[in-house]
């Protein structure tokens, strides 16, 4: 979100519009506020509440749709055309991409001997980035793209060969969760750069998130469980490598966290 908003600045002086289920939303509004750009983001309406109040913090505007976060995203995107203003996608943006790649600089930076990397899926975007610059350095790493099994937009898509509806189900990854817009640049860095896809169960999700509580101390959201909960899954294959996984996010409420660790 820093790198798209600081390139496109000077475009964006009567402002944007984004949509998001929370941690683009953000990321947004916290460099909206920094560069004083005015801005809108539209969420779900089923959006995290936790997630609506970080990015109302940073004061930037608010508007909710009635709908998924890929619908969420198409109505954001006509509103922008109707109102001349640009649209910033949350991951179908190659400037997006690049500023998700510093993702990849960083771990390359602290960490060359990387066997895999375990990162979750949602519109791609970051992943794209992570993947696309640690296979550059090393072809011959290993990325896996994590999803939910109630959402898995990308993987069903890459097996069909073009973008395709899926049918979404209620995910306590909800940052991941929802479509991909048709015509998506991630979908061909995902056919290019992930290996292979893992889709874990709602309880995989759950006993992660409980997993990193219990022996971590760490509080993480379902899209962040995500891949830990893929990791767990390949675990025979990777004993005495080194494997990295991206947590991509702690954005929960303690509603869901209640529900979580209720036995």
């Amino acid at each position: 979100a820093f790198n798209k908003l600081l390139s496109c600045r000077n475009e964006l002086k009567n402002g944007f519009i984004t949509a998001s289920t929370g941690n683009h939303g953000k990321a947004v509004a916290y460099v909206s506020k920094m560069l004083n750009i005015k801005g809108t983001v539209y969420v779900p309406t089923k959006a995290s509440k936790t997630k609506l109040e970080a990015i109302k913090f940073y004061g930037i505007n608010i508007k909710k749709y009635d709908g998924t976060s890929g619908e969420t995203e198409i109505h954001a995107g006509k509103v922008a055309e109707k109102q001349e203003v640009p649209f910033i996608s949350p991951y179908n943006d190659i400037d997006i991409v690049a500023g998700q790649g510093t993702v990849g600089y960083e771990i390359w930076e602290q960490l060359q001997d990387i066997n895999a990397v375990f990162v979750c899926i949602g519109g791609g975007g970051l992943i794209s980035g992570i993947a696309g610059y640690l296979k550059h350095k090393n072809k011959n790493l290993r990325v896996f793209g994590c999803e939910p099994r109630n959402s898995c937009a990308m993987s069903v898509s890459i097996k069909a060969g073009k973008v395709i509806d899926v049918k979404h189900k209620p995910t306590l990854s909800d940052g991941s969760a929802g479509g991909i817009e048709p015509g998506s640049i991630t979908f061909d860095f995902c056919r290019k750069y992930v290996d292979e896809y893992i889709q874990v169960s709602e309880k995989e999700i759950k006993n992660s998130m409980i997993f990193m509580i219990e022996k971590q101390h760490k509080i993480i959201e379902g899209a962040a469980a995500v891949p830990i909960a893929s990791l767990i899954k390949k675990k025979n294959l990777f004993r005495n490598k080194n494997v990295l996984v991206v947590l991509s996010g702690s954005g929960v409420g303690i509603d869901v966290i209640r529900e979580v660790v209720r036995k």
